[in-house]
């Protein structure tokens, strides 16, 4: 506080953030008005706009003019290091996940996709499109590719019950190694109102390439995922 016992902008900041992490202000819901945060910490208002202000670029609430100001839930933590499919990565988490299909279609495997998986152009592909959750929320849009001769049947399988890594498994497949790249993009519009994010924030695209215990590659995946919800890191030894 101030000589004159008021709270600070670092000081208001900290107590909201105890206030969002101890559940006192619930993921989705709104928080008071920047007037009424300011009578009830005994600042002025542009303290409370302020530390609202802070909260918001770290991700921990969102502004909807004209509405308000929201908790959003925390950040589920990915491990980059660790080989595994989004919905074991989302359960380690303590985190319901959820996928919609918005997409899926056989197709050639074109010139790109047949030196990438080491078949013929002419050879098809699985493709799905699909929108990943957590507790409900949108946090990922995932494009996958998947050689049509590594799981024949996949068109016969409901993805809504069996996650693509349960898949592999029902064909022996051993994931040991994936290469991935990460940039940094932004949306076409139709795939921003799936993510429910404001178009002009980029997301993280992550581009990565599968491959089993006998050196073939089995899966690209091209992953775009809403930085305000994930938090990323990575193990690194000598």
């Amino acid at each position: 506080m101030d000589n004159h016992g008021r709270r600070t902008d670092p000081q208001l900041r900290e107590t909201l953030r105890s206030g969002i992490e101890e559940g006192k202000y619930p993921p989705g819901t709104a928080l008071p008005s920047e007037s009424e945060l300011a009578g009830r910490f005994g600042c002025e208002r542009s303290v409370v706009h302020n530390a609202l202000d802070a909260l918001t670029r770290e991700g921990l609430l969102k502004c909807v003019p004209g509405k308000g100001t929201f908790v959003l839930g925390r950040k589920v933590e990915r491990n980059l290091d660790e080989l595994q499919g989004f919905t074991q990565t989302m359960l380690d988490e303590n985190v319901t996940p959820s996928s919609k299909i918005i997409s899926r279609q056989s197709r050639k495997a074109g010139m790109k996709y047949s030196l990438m998986f080491g078949i013929r152009p002419d050879d098809e592909v699985h493709y799905i499109k699909r929108l990943c959750c957590a507790d409900g929320e949108p946090i990922s849009l995932e494009d996958i590719f998947i050689p049509r001769y590594v799981v024949p049947k996949l068109a016969g399988i409901d993805l809504s019950v069996f996650s693509v890594y349960e898949v592999y498994g029902m064909y022996g497949i051993k994931l040991v190694q994936a290469r991935q790249t990460l940039d940094i993009v932004h949306l076409e519009q139709a795939d921003v109102r799936l993510l429910g994010i404001d178009p002009s924030l980029p997301v993280l695209l992550f581009q990565c390439v599968t491959y089993d215990d006998m050196g073939r590659a089995i899966e690209f995946n091209r992953n775009f995922v809403r930085g305000d919800k994930c938090n990323f890191s990575v193990r690194f030894s000598r």
